[in-house]
């Protein structure tokens, strides 16, 4: 197919869409939309996308789905020119004199930060996250934005290389479907998750895939058969009703069996029949019809009419038993709750809600807000990811105050979170709790249905204890801590922040002076906008700032601060030396120009025969050898302190010996996990020098030293390692 016949395909997708558009939107906003994507496709004319098609096509899809949702024209033209800031030369002032300042602002929210000095790649993404959330505040359509564009990004995914697939999957999955859940646009969230769980772990969703696929065949006809029978019933009282079926989200049944450890015949939610009826009262009237012709399972009824989820989902459930002896669920709502559960906050847009919607729609957004407060106490800028994480799982759980009120919180929550949820002072002057009437621990998780009763101290003074922010779960009660102590504890908060840090620096073996850590903690004063030494240490203190999150500021000063120690001046022999002599190391490592000298590999990169390298004079310690992109060696040798120091070395062609290399592994914290890694590694008749585990809140890294041959032969262990099921990332280290 040549070029020519590409353009006129792939502007017959923008013409599907306009045409489209005409029953929708006013022929102004038409003309707009076409302004937009006029422009949109002059920039991006010479890009293209990994798939090969001409890059308009991601701004025409994520403008499609927009649409699909039901959002208005505004919405469609920053879709469609989403990209064009961050990709192209066209600029937010360009856009705001032709198309307004709210589009320019839309387009600006859905943008990504540009280079901020930022440590880590976990920080830049958290500060996107915090910078889109500030948006979303200003406007929720930003979120909507970027969800669709999300989502077009995973269709699409398979043209990518597969460490990058595995990451956008992950962050996917932790961040983005989360945050559709909690807005609870159902259809964009399930998709995510399935295409995230498709490349994070292929077995895994094959397996489900075959399990789905041979249901299919066994019961080929179940799902209408059951829709058939439930409708005949139910439109003799109810006419209106209206009864479909569905089979369960792939994601949704990887939880139950992979996450939670259920088997596929444990899952009573495989097939789910949804009747649809106009008033509350007929949603009730339905399940009594449903359970006259069904058997109900005992503890499988959930009311979330009653009780709505935290994004405002609400519906019945129940789990009945078909005649073929088959567990199916039922689910019951109104066309309103079915509107919000399918679309979320779109469905303000979508179906234009009245005065009652403009409530509703205001009333969704207050947990926006309320996320940012929680973190304004918080120098962390990874906490807002966790939060996203903890605060936005799918499953919340109902547990009832001694007086009857309902209290709604993430699953996993402590009875510390729900003292918290009641009021911030039940939380700080709490000292004890009863659930169903019996003492329990502190860090005791709470389940629906429970009744919780919080005990407080009768002492005014009373406080949190530092040891709850290592319990709680959810970011309104660590935020509410963390406030208590900063305000109350400032001076005790400063002497705790210094202990932590000197028990950082000593469990690490990091050997600074004084001197040395101040110099750290103005790095921190920069970037934190921290006034003074004594600011840093509070931080520190009432855990605005965690000790993991200052440690690789910490780290690298030192490494730095001893390769300075280790570069002494070198002997005048080894700088002057000139003699065709060759030297061989029993490392395999060759020199020109410099015989009988001792010859080491340094640790801090651990070069293989087939690395490119580079040698070091030392004082008394011979010639270092480091990788040449190794962060000890200077980018550019002659703009080195001491250039003449730095020698070419070279690897001999005949080496026999074997290698030690570092690796870490980061994996899914699951039963069984380190030995498949290791059975592997056997498999390849590798060997294992040293192994050790480190588990942190929901993964775990596996760090070990291996004996290899070559670069050849640890990237092959590398490439083998990254595609067992649950590893998510394999490094290479030093050692």
């Amino acid at each position: 197919m040549d070029v020519g016949t590409q353009t006129i395909k792939y502007n017959d997708r923008f013409d599907e869409l306009r045409k489209l558009m005409a029953d929708t939107y006013s022929k102004e906003e038409q003309d707009m939309v076409v302004k937009a994507y006029d422009l949109a496709s002059e920039a991006h004319k010479d890009q293209r996308r990994y798939s090969g098609e001409p890059y308009i096509m991601h701004p025409v899809a994520v403008a499609r789905i927009l649409f699909d949702l039901g959002m208005d024209h505004q919405s469609i033209i920053a879709a469609i020119l989403h990209d064009t800031v961050e990709d192209t030369d066209v600029t937010l002032e360009d856009l705001s004199a032709a198309f307004g300042d709210e589009i320019a602002q839309l387009v600006s929210g859905v943008t990504k930060l540009g280079k901020v000095p930022l440590a880590t790649y976990k920080e830049q993404q958290a500060e996107n996250v915090r910078k889109m959330l500030i948006a979303m505040s200003q406007d929720i359509r930003v979120i909507i934005i970027k969800l669709a564009d999300r989502l077009h990004n995973m269709r699409t995914l398979e043209y990518m290389r597969e460490q990058k697939q595995k990451e956008k999957s992950l962050e996917t999955l932790e961040i983005y479907a989360p945050i559709a859940h909690r807005l609870g646009i159902s259809s964009i969230k399930e998709e995510l998750e399935d295409l995230s769980i498709r490349y994070l772990d292929p077995y895994g969703y094959n397996t489900i895939e075959d399990l789905l696929a041979h249901n299919d065949e066994v019961h080929p006809t179940l799902i209408a058969d059951t829709v058939e029978k439930v409708r005949e019933r139910i439109q003799k009282f109810i006419p209106e009703a209206e009864v479909s079926g569905r089979q369960k989200s792939i994601y949704g049944i990887y939880r139950k069996m992979f996450i939670r450890g259920h088997s596929f015949d444990q899952i009573y939610d495989v097939y789910a029949i949804r009747i649809i009826v106009n008033s509350v009262a007929d949603c009730y009237n339905c399940l009594g019809i449903v359970h006259d012709m069904y058997h109900s399972l005992p503890g499988r009824f959930k009311d979330y009419i009653s009780n709505p989820k935290s994004n405002m989902y609400q519906s019945l459930h129940t789990t009945v038993i078909s005649e073929e002896g088959i567990p199916f669920e039922v689910q019951i709502r109104t066309w309103e709750m079915h509107y919000t559960a399918e679309y979320g906050i779109a469905a303000h847009w979508k179906y234009k809600m009245g005065v009652e919607g403009t409530s509703k729609f205001e009333e969704r957004l207050a947990w926006i807000r309320q996320l940012l407060e929680n973190q304004k106490d918080s120098d962390d800028v990874e906490e807002i990811v966790k939060t996203i994480k903890t605060d936005f799982v799918p499953d919340d759980v109902f547990v009832f105050t001694p007086k009857g009120d309902v209290i709604n919180i993430p699953m996993g929550s402590t009875v510390i979170d729900f003292a918290y949820a009641i009021h911030t002072q039940v939380g700080h002057h709490m000292n004890g709790a009863k659930v169903d009437g019996k003492i329990v621990p502190l860090d005791y998780k709470v389940r629906t249905g429970q009744i919780v009763e919080i005990l407080r101290s009768p002492d005014p003074n009373k406080g949190p204890s530092r040891d709850w922010l290592n319990i709680v779960k959810t970011s309104g009660a660590k935020s509410k801590i963390r406030a208590w102590f900063k305000k109350e504890r400032r001076a005790e908060n400063i002497e705790e922040g210094k202990k932590m840090v000197e028990g950082l620096l000593r469990r690490n073996n990091l050997h600074l002076s004084d001197e040395e850590v101040q110099a750290v903690i103005q790095k921190f004063k920069v970037r934190k906008g921290f006034e003074n030494e004594d600011d840093f240490y509070a931080a520190i203190g009432y855990g605005s700032i965690t000790v993991e999150h200052v440690l690789p500021t910490f780290r690298e000063e030192f490494q730095r601060i001893e390769k300075q120690r280790k570069l002494e001046k070198p002997e005048d022999e080894f700088v002057t030396s000139t003699l065709p002599k060759v030297s061989n190391s029993g490392d395999g490592v060759v020199i020109d120009g410099v015989d009988n000298v001792l010859i080491k590999l340094s640790k801090c990169c651990n070069p293989l025969p087939g690395d490119a390298v580079i040698g070091f004079i030392t004082r008394g310690h011979g010639i270092s050898v480091h990788k040449r992109d190794c962060t000890n060696v200077p980018r550019d040798i002659s703009l080195a302190p001491e250039p003449e120091r730095w020698i070419q070395v070279h690897w001999s062609e005949n080496i026999k010996e074997n290698f030690e290399a570092g690796l870490n592994i980061h994996c899914d914290d699951q039963i069984g996990m380190m030995a498949k890694i290791t059975g592997d590694l056997a498999a390849m008749h590798v060997n294992i020098s040293t192994i050790s585990l480190h588990n942190k809140e929901d993964y775990s890294t596996i760090h070990m030293r291996i004996i290899v041959s070559n670069v050849d032969h640890l990237n092959d262990v590398i490439g083998h390692l990254r595609n067992i099921s649950g590893v998510h990332a394999v490094e290479r280290t030093g050692i």
